[in-house]
This record gives structure tokens, C-alpha cells and sequence, in this order.
């Protein structure tokens, strides 16, 4: 345990009620059979502390400390204590799944079986998702009314089975309607409008209302950090005189936390697609279709104002495509008034005319979905207006961008240089508990600059170690001689090699393989050589067809299958057992430095006299490597191999830092020649 500062106040029954639960022979042991952890019981009296007194606490906790029971407990005790609710939020669906299928049922089978906490065990509980994925019984009511002017036929056979599932779901999510669902009809009937809102909507009929109602009364709020930060970054945290982050006197934790700058970095910028620009137009008026929101409200010359902008559109980011994205995918902007601001005048046109119609319309829903159209077109008008100007530069990094199979959509993005202000401002500002946790946030002796990166300097800190015994049950390997990444940008790096040493790895272990990568390249390339090399083992890569949470369920299915992916598969996959029996590094896993975010922070810490690999570069890498190193070992039994293919950990200066953040020290190194020898079957 490092820097935690002990409170001289008598602890309250939070404390107390916690500290019985997980003690030696407490009730976790006695009642739900589960083994005692010390660092689980450290973490959890500092998590009621923080809670108890409205203050912040970073907790770092190895893997199979049990850091979902160790807050989620005295998070329901204060919850419940108080009449103020429990935010928890994750990076990712296993985690959030974990937490709402199987913690939160041992919570409340704990309370239940146990005398002491049984008036507790009516803790309630809700999933906080965006607006867009619930359904909205008056928009549906009104698309079903105008689908005429709104929808084609075939759009309208999807419409009617819209109506049928709307009758009998019980939630209202989108993913809970069986078949496909054409976006432009999900549109028009989803809850993200201001006509979804408690005047014009029940929630005896409305799913969004309803699921406002369940969070409304829940005790404890599950969501992920997209979403949390989205409505930060919105403005949804209470008013300035009110405590709570998302919700008057909430209290949160921050689970995977991690991922919290970078999701931050995403979710405080901004990012303007053509693809999104033109789904606006056309559902106001789609020239080809003839129909639109304004075939009911607006006049021929609406229509023709919204077919001059569709046009301007497609020639403003073909113009971007041309002259910026011809030879690559994407590129920082550097020079404000970089490209002729062509939209600007008909987009303000059109929201100025969206204003008038509003204005006039006697219809209160009518005019909530004009308003809602000169809300979004406003704020794309105001993202493109500060693209084109480089309006916070140099606090923020613009760039353009191209995706898609054809690298068709084209979009305009920025990012703030540094957070720590944001999340300061509006996390640990807010007069409430805060808990944020992850198996990875040191550089294994403090956590100073994970603190400052998120701008929680006067937070308490705590590192509690992983309980499980690493020298035993994993064996690490090290490639001494494998071509430096430099040789291998010169052509030099014999990628066959590299293949078949994956290829042998794989070969000698009986379980599941996990192949991380740090480029879409060598995954494919990697790919492609095991599908030869090892017929008849399943060979499962990030390549864009299937979706990540399904590679991961196939891969854990499969038993011995070969999993290859990059970046988000370092983090967040949790496969136990023998399915996942081993871990090859291809490379260690420091970001590209000629990325926007990451080269424009580079400058932004060289001007301010420091080193950005130091500062930035490694730290970010070790954290990556880390996380990676952590996919290994899930529980207390598991036992596996890691394989590092990276020589600049023997032979680069900062090595003896990914050294450091292993598990143990005692590394097998490998040349070339000695790869049989080596290594050897593995069961």
C-alpha cells in the first residue's frame, strides 16, 4: 500500500459494515464461500472511506483482487444509507457484463444470507445508455402518422414491424428488435429528441420514459465510459450548487481507468463526418426520395436550400479527399483558413429558416423536431466554422481524416491536448466520492503521473498487488535478436521469420493463443502466414469483418484457436483457462508517433521543457504492456507462456523498464537459432 491518508475520524458504519464483510473469517467467507484477500479488503476500507467522506481515491489492484466486490459493496451500503446513487462506470461490454450478471448478484445474495446487511438486499439497479438506442413512443406515433412525407414503402414495412415489437418489448432497445433495421426509420422513432420528454411522453408506454424511471430509482447506475463522458462533456452534471457528478449527490467509480485520457481525449473533442452532415440534410429533404421533415413544414425554397448545401457538402470534403487525403488516410492541419469555408453561408441560411419554421409552428412535438435539427446543424455549422480557423489551437490538435472501404467518408476532428482540466473540473470537483481504479496505473512505485494526466493530483493512492502466483504458473520468454522496428521500416525485418516464429509458438502450446500486435499490418500479415502454417487450428484476426466482442467469444469457444489482434485487444479480454494458454508480443506497444494527438503532445511537452518520450512515450507503452501482460492469468489456477518478440527489450537502455513491469524476473532468453531449443511443448 503506498500513499493512502489515513482519516482520524471515527469511521462510520460504512467502514464498519465493510471491514466485517472482509475480514479473515467475514461474512464474503462465511456466507458466499469466497477465499479472504487481503488487498481485496484493503482496497475495500479504502473504498468505504472515500465514499463515507465525499473524497477521491486512485486504487491500483492486480488482477484477481476482486476490485468490483471490493467497491460495489460499500458502494450499495452508502447508497442505500444515504438515498443517493452509485455510478459505475467500465471501458468495456465483459466487464459491465461481470458486474450487472454476477457481482451484483453475490451483493445481494450477501445481503440476503446475512442478518446484519439484510436491509440492504432490496438494492435496485439500472443500465444508463444513450437516448438513440431506446425507442420513443410519440416520435414513433408521429412517423407512423406522417410516414408518407418521412419514408419510402419498403421503409414502411420495417415502420409496421416497429409497431408489432413495440407492443410487447419489455425494454425498447434497439438491440433487443429482432432483423435489420435501416438507420434512416430508427431515426425517426429513437428517443434522442427533445420531443422524447416527460410533457409529451408516459412511461407506461414509453420505453425511454420507462428506463428514465428505473434510473431514477436505482441505487446503483451502470455505464460505460463512452457514454459518461459524452454527458459530461454535454454539460449533464448537476447544477453548480449541486453535488454528483451525472446525478444530484451521486458518488462514482471509475472502473478500467485507464482508458480514462484517452476516452476523454475522444469524447471532449471533435469530430464532424460528411457521412454525418448528409443524414442530416436528407432527412430534412432527400432530393432523390422527394420527402423529408420538410415536405410537412417547410416550402419549395427549404427544399432547394437543403439540395444547395447537399451539393456544397459533397464538393467541400471531395475537395478535402483531393488535395489532403489523396496519398494517405489521414493528416494534421497546421494552418488556419486552410480550406474556403464554403459551407458556412447556406448552413447558417438553413438554421436561421429551421429558427423561422419553429417560430411559427403551433405544434409543440413539430416544432421540438425542427429545434432538435437547428441544435445539431448548429453544432455542426459551429465544428466545421473552428476546424477551418483552428479556433484552440494550441490547447487542441485538428485533424482531417478518411474511412471506410473506400476511404469515402471524409471527417473533420480535434482533440484537447491535456484533460487533467476537464476531468478535474468536472469529476473530482463535484464535492463527491469518487473511486478509480485498474490493474495498471503505476510505473510499479506511484502513480504521480497517471495523477496529473487526469488531473487528480490531491487524490489519496493506493497499490494493492495481485495475489496470484506468477513465478509458478507463468513462464516468460524474450527474443535477443529479432530485427530492431527501425531495421524493419527500412525492409530490413524479415516478417517470415517473425510469422514463423508465431507459427512455431503456437505449435508448441496446447491451449489458445493470443497474438497482439501494434499494426493492422502485421496483424494480417501474421494472419495469413498461420492460416498456411497451422491447418486445422482456427486462425481468428482483427480484420474489420467481425466485431471484437465476437472474435473474443469465438476465440474463447474454440478452446485452442489463435486470436491476432491489435490495440484494443491488449486491454479488456478476459478468457480463462486453457483457451487462452499463451501471449506473443510482436512488438511492445508504444504509440505511433506520427499520429496528430500524439505528435502535437509531443510539441506541447517540448515546449514546456520536457521530454516527451519520458514524459509520455514510455509511460503510455508500459501501461499498454502491462495490460497486455494481464490478458494471461485470469484466475488463481490459470497457468501460461508469454513470448515477447521485441529485442529492444534486451537491447535498448529504457528495456529494464517493460523488465520491471513483468510479473517476476526470470526471463528465458531466445536467439534465432535456439527457438526449438528453447521453446518447448507447453500443455
Amino acid at each position: 500500500m503506498i500513499g493512502l491518508i489515513e482519516s482520524t475520524a471515527a469511521p462510520d458504519p460504512v467502514w464498519h459494515l465493510t471491514r466485517d464483510c472482509f475480514a479473515p473469517d467475514g461474512w464474503l467467507h462465511a456466507n458466499l464461500g469466497l477465499q479472504h484477500r487481503p488487498q481485496q479488503a484493503s482496497m475495500a476500507a479504502a473504498a468505504a472511506r472515500a465514499f463515507s467522506s465525499d473524497s477521491a481515491l486512485l486504487c491500483e489492484a492486480g488482477t484477481g483482487v476482486g476490485k468490483s466486490l471490493a467497491y460495489l459493496i460499500p458502494g450499495l451500503i452508502r447508497a442505500v444509507d444515504t438515498a443517493r446513487q452509485l455510478v459505475v462506470a467500465t471501458h468495456t461490454i465483459p466487464l459491465q457484463e461481470q458486474i450487472q450478471n454476477s457481482d451484483l448478484a453475490k451483493c445481494r445474495t450477501l445481503f440476503e444470507q446475512t442478518p446484519e446487511l439484510r436491509r440492504y438486499a432490496g438494492f435496485k439497479t439500472a443500465l444508463l445508455v444513450g437516448k438513440a438506442n431506446y425507442l420513443c413512443a410519440t416520435r414513433l406515433a408521429r412517423a407512423v402518422r406522417d410516414r408518407a412525407e418521412l419514408l419510402e414503402t419498403p421503409q414502411q414495412t420495417e415502420l409496421r414491424r416497429i409497431q408489432e415489437w413495440a407492443a410487447v418489448t419489455q425494454t425498447g432497445l434497439r438491440e433487443e428488435l429482432a432483423g435489420e433495421i435501416s438507420s434512416e426509420v430508427w431515426d425517426w422513432v429513437n428517443a434522442d429528441s427533445g420531443v422524447c420528454n416527460s410533457r409529451n411522453c408516459d412511461p407506461e408506454t414509453c420505453p425511454y420514459q420507462r428506463a428514465r424511471a428505473r434510473i431514477s430509482g436505482a441505487h446503483c447506475i451502470i455505464v460505460n465510459h463512452a457514454l459518461l463522458l459524452s454527458l459530461i462533456a454535454a454539460g449533464a452534471a448537476p447544477g453548480p450548487n449541486v453535488r454528483g457528478v451525472l446525478f444530484p449527490s451521486d458518488f462514482v467509480v471509475l472502473d478500467e481507468t485507464h482508458c480514462i485520457p484517452d476516452v476523454a481525449t475522444d469524447h471532449f473533442g471533435m469530430k464532424v463526418t460528411a457521412y454525418a452532415l448528409e443524414k442530416q440534410l436528407k432527412m430534412l429533404w432527400h432530393p432523390q426520395r422527394g420527402r423529408g421533415l420538410l415536405s410537412t413544414y417547410g416550402k419549395g425554397e427549404d427544399a432547394r436550400l437543403v439540395v444547395t448545401i447537399l451539393d456544397e457538402a459533397e464538393f467541400f470534403f471531395n475537395e478535402i479527399r483531393q488535395r489532403f487525403l489523396e496519398k494517405k488516410t489521414i493528416l494534421r492541419l497546421r494552418d488556419p483558413n486552410w480550406i474556403e469555408p464554403r459551407l458556412h453561408l447556406p448552413l447558417q441560411q438553413l438554421i436561421a429558416r429551421l429558427a423561422r419554421l419553429s417560430d411559427l409552428e403551433s405544434d409543440r412535438n413539430r416544432q421540438s423536431e425542427l429545434d432538435d435539427f437547428r441544435r445539431r446543424l448548429g453544432a455542426i455549422h459551429g465544428a466545421i466554422s473552428d476546424a477551418i480557423a483552428l479556433a484552440d489551437v494550441p490547447d487542441s490538435v485538428y485533424w482531417v481524416e478518411k474511412s471506410g472501404v473506400r476511404g469515402q467518408n471524409v471527417s473533420l476532428n480535434s482533440a484537447p491536448l491535456d484533460v487533467s482540466g476537464l476531468l478535474r473540473e468536472r469529476i473530482f470537483e463535484r464535492g463527491t466520492g469518487v473511486v478509480m481504479t485498474s490493474a495498471t496505473l503505476s510505473n510499479g512505485v506511484d502513480m504521480d503521473r497517471f495523477q496529473k494526466q487526469v488531473g487528480a493530483e490531491e487524490m489519496d493512492t493506493l497499490i494493492e498487488n495481485s495475489p496470484f502466483d506468477y513465478r509458478r504458473n507463468m513462464e516468460i520468454f524474450a527474443a535477443k535478436d529479432a530485427p530492431m522496428p527501425d531495421q524493419r521500416q527500412q525492409g530490413a525485418r524479415d516478417t517470415d521469420w517473425l510469422a514463423g516464429v508465431v507459427a512455431h509458438c503456437v505449435k508448441v502450446v496446447a491451449g489458445g493463443t493470443l497474438v497482439l500486435c501494434t499494426s493492422h499490418g502485421d496483424v494480417k500479415k501474421i494472419a495469413e502466414h498461420l492460416e498456411h502454417a497451422l491447418p486445422g487450428r482456427k486462425v481468428l484476426a482483427q480484420l474489420g469483418r467481425v466485431s471484437r466482442s465476437e472474435l473474443v467469444q469465438r476465440f474463447a469457444a474454440a478452446g485452442n484457436a489463435v486470436l491476432v489482434g491489435t490495440d484494443s485487444f491488449w486491454t479488456g479480454v478476459d478468457v480463462p483457462g486453457p483457451a487462452l494458454s499463451q501471449v506473443v508480443m510482436v512488438r511492445l506497444p508504444f504509440s505511433n508517433p506520427s499520429t496528430p494527438v500524439v505528435e502535437a503532445r509531443a510539441e506541447w511537452l517540448t515546449a514546456r521543457g520536457k521530454n516527451p518520450f519520458a514524459e509520455m512515450s514510455l509511460p503510455d507503452a508500459l501501461i499498454q504492456f502491462r495490460q497486455g501482460v494481464g490478458r494471461l492469468i485470469r484466475k488463481m489456477d490459470d497457468r501460461g507462456r508469454l513470448v515477447i518478440l521485441d529485442s529492444r527489450l534486451s537491447n535498448k537502455p529504457y528495456g529494464r523498464h517493460f523488465v520491471a513491469a513483468l510479473p517476476h524476473n526470470r526471463i528465458v532468453r531466445f536467439t534465432r537459432s535456439e527457438l526449438a531449443e528453447k521453446l518447448t511443448p507447453y500443455r
